[in-house]
């Protein structure tokens, strides 16, 4: 799944206990908190055991399943008295003994008819969570289970009010629990959002409650920038077999202002700032079924233009295509979206946390501008476009993060129109 990846949620068994598994058949569907993905088997085998459950939140590096391939059953059928049992068979053995223990937590809450994932019995046995507590918790969860977070914000709240009666606990919900609208006149659709919808709907609500939000605008003239790609965009095309679209030009720009800038390739972490060694830039893409998600350019100040731009249509063409992977989304220190690609002049785009600044660009139109010549001042027809910075005011004050976007801006305008390629 990727480093920096810790846990999924399994959302789908694609293959049953029993069934017959081919190596790279797809076994399961996962989701982690910004993308679903297929996890393919390494072996071919039949599945034997399931360890969790649809809908069950999973550490990486448990076990989820069990898998008996052919080598295995030779080797078991074949064991008698006098042989020793080969090192690769006990070492499977123990990891099914431990997958089983994480599972048989579940004899301690027989007295609630919430399901409840072999994690969140684990948390609530650890921190003496009651059933009568658990039954109390209104879960964030598909159907109302009790998630990861749900139960560490209970504990979180009940430590801080340790005089409360645990008898009768207040329900602590991430999310707001309302009742299912009723369309009045019945003929209104009433849609509930996705898992994905959800997740962004909570995301950009915490964000705009953990972050002082401030903005900063700026023209820039990309004229030199629209007559270069109009000039190589069909030959970079025959070469590569790839397009050539502004955006990873503006995402060049803004990995060298991010190296200028030390202060914007930042994180916060509660009262302490994490300064990022690596620039990881986040691109705002949009998904099949309309939802947005973020995939990241790893080191994006080491690439070059043309890898720029292989980066930036593998990973928008994979966010269309719902190729990406887990890793894919994670690791990222600022982002950018295009905002003009829907024709919008400008906006004012919510952070990503925990990162301190986003940029969005805005579309590129054709203007009347005063050009400054030695002959003097002209009106004459220019490419413009703005750029809106948005930044974390907590941490970044008005002159860094405008110092930031006029750097940006000052590296579009001094492109260099016979650029090779």
């Amino acid at each position: 799944m990727g480093e920096s990846v810790a846990e999924a949620t399994i959302t789908n068994w694609l293959k049953q206990v029993g069934d017959t598994i081919e190596i790279d058949d797809a076994v399961l569907e996962i989701a982690t908190d910004k993308v679903d993905s297929e996890v393919p088997s390494e072996v071919s085998g039949v599945l034997v055991e399931q360890l969790f459950g649809k809908d069950d939140l999973v550490q990486v590096g448990q076990t989820i399943a069990i898998i008996e391939t052919d080598s295995l059953s030779e080797t078991t059928t074949t064991i008698t008295e006098d042989v020793a049992i080969p090192e690769a068979v006990v070492e499977i053995e123990k990891s099914v003994e431990v997958a089983q223990a994480m599972v048989s937590t579940a004899v301690d809450f027989k007295g609630t008819e919430k399901f409840l994932s072999p994690l969140v019995k684990n948390i609530a046995k650890q921190e003496g969570v009651s059933v009568a507590e658990l039954e109390s918790i209104s879960g964030s969860g598909k159907e109302g289970r009790v998630t990861k977070e749900d139960i560490l914000a209970y504990v979180a709240v009940r430590q801080k009010s340790p005089v409360a009666n645990t008898s009768a606990p207040t329900p602590i919900s991430n999310t707001s629990t309302q009742a299912v609208p009723v369309s009045v006149n019945g003929e209104d659709e009433i849609v509930e959002m996705d898992r994905m919808r959800k997740l962004i709907s909570g995301y950009m609500t915490a964000s705009l409650q953990t972050s002082a939000h401030v903005q900063s605008f700026i023209e820039v003239d990309v004229t030199n920038i629209v007559k270069w790609r109009d000039k190589v965009k069909n030959t970079f095309e025959k070469r590569e077999g790839e397009k050539l679209t502004f955006t990873p030009i503006f995402m060049q720009a803004v990995a060298k202002a991010l190296k200028d800038f030390p202060g914007m390739n930042i994180s916060v972490e509660g009262e302490y700032i994490i300064k990022k060694r690596n620039i990881n830039l986040g691109m705002a893409a949009a998904l099949p079924n309309g939802n947005l998600i973020v995939p990241v350019i790893k080191n994006a100040d080491q690439l070059n233009l043309v890898g720029m731009a292989k980066a930036v249509n593998d990973l928008g063409n994979r966010a269309k295509n719902g190729k990406l992977k887990p890793d894919d989304t994670q690791g990222g220190t600022y982002t950018v979206t295009n905002v003009g690609t829907f024709g919008s002049v400008f906006g004012t785009p919510i952070i990503n946390q925990p990162q301190v600044g986003i940029l969005a660009l805005g579309a590129i139109r054709k203007v009347p501008a005063v050009i400054e010549t030695p002959e003097g001042d002209f009106i004459g027809i220019r490419q413009k476009m703005f750029l809106s910075h948005s930044y974390d005011h907590r941490v970044v004050d008005g002159a860094l993060g405008g110092s930031f976007v006029k750097r940006v801006a000052d590296y579009l305008e001094a492109f260099d129109i016979n650029t090779d390629i």
